[in-house]
């Protein structure tokens, strides 16, 4: 109830984010990537630099034992003597080649130390902005995106999946792209040292080509599933942690765990699928590696026999035939993990790509100061663009007057000052502060000078000073107990272990619920906004708690213009405009006196209240009490 004006939204999305993608996953994620990657091209270009350094290593890495090999077997023994242009003996060969497999090693090991590490900060810095920009995202996406996808799923894809992609982009991707250009790299040395080898080598590339083609899709789908899967476990997990005391007091444990099990066991289903597919890939690779390792090594060492090639060149030749392969094999091995990148990718992009349907106009400019004038002009309004919630409403409220909106359910309160928070925008007509169309304003600026009472205020889980502060960020020390000492909450604020400093519990748990409203208050009071909105604040309290809050709001509402959606109508006798709205419309409008000296549907309701304050419904027939009940659901 006391969020209710919050609650409904209309579930649009934009043409290009609702349709769906042609493009493959990696592609958008990429696309979204590239001008992060760009701001960090300085450590790029020497994360390349190095990599491209310890390629050239790998490639040089052979050589050594190939000028051994040959010195030793009688092939070209003058080989490196020629190439130094210094005479070496054979002990002078060995020391030679000892100290270049050492140097290359060590040397291949600091460019990919800087190269992985450079990389790495690349990675965790760009997916850390990513995460802040989801997060900044999913904090203007409307409330239908958050009433659809569970709070579960959402962290899910603000922290798993991110961290996923960033993971696979460090232990994936890097490496593989490595070995991709030392494939390159090999193949053109191969191709040069002998061309025939070369080719029947390149005889595993097609091969490979349509083995992967077929079962990574297979792999991703299965990945993306699994995704799909832990997120509803996620979000199963967080609505019954959130809501454990309700849990436990209609001993729903059981149920729950079946409802949890039952999707763990799904994702089991799914996560077993895809281990059986990636290990069937990287069988197949690693027979068709075997298989090309094999006719080189047959090919190669008959030409070796017949004096066509060293023992020499052939060891080289394999040597970059196995490393070369080597992109292959970790393909086969990381397709898993990459797919799931993909699918983890995929999930967050759904999230970026979907636009906000209320956002400020390209030409917006922040508020001045308002000095609380509103009007409604002609708004219509519909949440489902079928049945308008809003028909034809004209309104106008003057600085500081007092609007209270009462009426049955669905009968456009919450919508009216939904409208005018700009939670969403009219179909048509227009709703103006000071004369000026609200959509003329930055929603900042706008909100900002809007303050909100709800039934159940929300609190953070951080210092009651904090909890206040963030009314107005920025208040000082003496702003912030004047607006607690208005909305009589000093005294049992000072009261607490702490007092200001004390950090409250998650949604405020550690207070009462007279407490929880008071701070709300005080946080209202000091946005110090010419505009107030209150949904049912004294709903639920005791008659101690609701004197106090009462108090509290009426030295808050001195000066502004408020709005209050109104349940109990004992609440409102003093409003200036009382509106009973049904249907969309306001259908009754006046003071109190006036509307009970009309007797229509407020004078009816009002009777009713008092009756029921007279009397116990408990002595009351049956029938009257359940017409009373009927007549109060507004």
């Amino acid at each position: 109830m006391a969020v209710r004006f919050l609650e409904r939204w209309p579930p649009q999305r934009s043409a290009e984010s609702s349709k769906k993608h042609s493009n493959p996953s990696t592609q958008r994620l990429l696309r979204r990537l590239l001008p992060l990657a760009v701001q960090q091209r300085g450590l790029i270009a020497l994360a390349v630099f190095f990599m491209l350094v310890e390629i050239g290593l790998s490639l040089v890495a052979p050589w050594p034992l190939k000028f051994v090999i040959d010195h030793i077997t009688g092939d070209r023994p003058d080989q490196l003597t020629q190439f130094l242009g210094i005479a070496l003996d054979s002990k002078g060969v060995l020391a030679f080649a000892a100290v270049g497999v050492v140097a290359v090693a060590a040397l291949r090991a600091a460019a990919a130390y800087i190269n992985q590490v450079s990389i790495a900060l690349v990675g965790s810095r760009i997916l850390t902005e990513v995460r802040r920009q989801l997060y900044h995202h999913l904090q203007m996406l409307p409330l239908s995106f958050h009433n659809r996808v569970k709070t579960g799923d959402i962290l899910n894809r603000l922290t798993g999946d991110v961290n996923r992609v960033e993971e696979v982009a460090i232990t994936a991707i890097l490496p593989l792209t490595i070995h991709a250009l030392t494939l390159v790299g090999m193949m053109i040395l191969m191709l040069v040292l002998n061309s025939r080898l070369a080719m029947m080598a390149m005889i595993a590339l097609p091969l490979f080509a349509l083995t992967t083609n077929r079962l990574s899709g297979r792999i991703q789908r299965v990945a993306r599933e699994q995704r799909k899967r832990e997120g509803a476990m996620a979000a199963l997990a967080a609505e019954a942690m959130g809501a454990i005391k309700v849990v436990q007091a209609l001993s729903l444990e059981k149920t729950l765990e079946d409802q949890f099990s039952k999707q763990n066991k799904k994702n089991f289903n799914e996560g077993a699928r895809g281990k059986r597919l990636s290990a069937r890939l990287e069988g197949t690779v690693d027979t068709i590696v075997a298989l090309g390792t094999a006719l080189v090594l047959w090919q190669g060492a008959q030409m070796v026999l017949g004096g066509e090639l060293t023992p020499g060149e052939l060891l080289v030749f394999i040597s970059y035939l196995k490393s070369g392969l080597r992109p292959l094999q970790d393909l086969a091995k990381y397709t898993s993990r990459i797919a799931k990148a993909a699918a983890s990718g995929e999930r967050v992009l759904d999230i970026l790509e979907t636009v906000p349907e209320i956002q400020d106009r390209p030409d917006a400019i922040p508020a001045p100061r308002l000095t609380g004038r509103v009007d409604f002009r002609r708004v219509n309004f519909s949440y489902t663009k079928q049945n308008l919630t809003l028909k034809e409403l004209d309104l106008t409220v003057y600085p500081s007057e007092h609007v209270a909106l009462v009426g049955p359910s669905g009968a456009g309160k919450s919508t009216l000052v939904s409208l005018l928070l700009r939670l969403y925008d009219p179909m048509s007509g227009q709703i103006c502060a000071d004369g000026t169309d609200i959509r003329a304003f930055t929603l900042n600026s706008l909100r900002g000078q809007i303050s909100v009472v709800l039934q159940d205020s929300v609190l953070f889980g951080v210092s009651v000073r904090e909890n206040i502060a963030y009314g107005r960020l920025g208040a000082t020390e003496e702003e912030i107990i004047a607006a607690a000492k208005l909305a009589n909450a000093h005294d049992f604020i000072t009261a607490l272990p702490e007092g200001y400093s004390t950090r409250l519990g998650e949604r405020g748990a550690t207070l009462s619920g007279g407490e929880r409203q008071r701070i709300a208050i005080a946080r209202a009071a000091v946005r110090n906004a010419p505009i107030l909105i209150l949904d049912e604040p004294t709903s639920g309290l005791d008659k101690e708690n609701e004197r106090l809050v009462i108090d509290a709001l009426k030295r808050l509402m001195r000066g502004c213009t408020t709005f209050t959606i109104a349940h109990n109508l004992h609440t409102i006798v003093d409003a200036d405009m009382i509106l009973y709205m049904d249907g969309g419309r306001v259908t009754e409008s006046g003071q109190h006196l006036d509307l009970l000296r009309l007797n229509g549907a407020y004078a009816r309701l009002y009777r009713l209240q008092a009756l029921l304050t007279q009397q116990s419904v408990l002595s009351l027939p049956p029938q009257s009490t359940l017409e009373m009940r009927h007549a109060l659901d507004i």
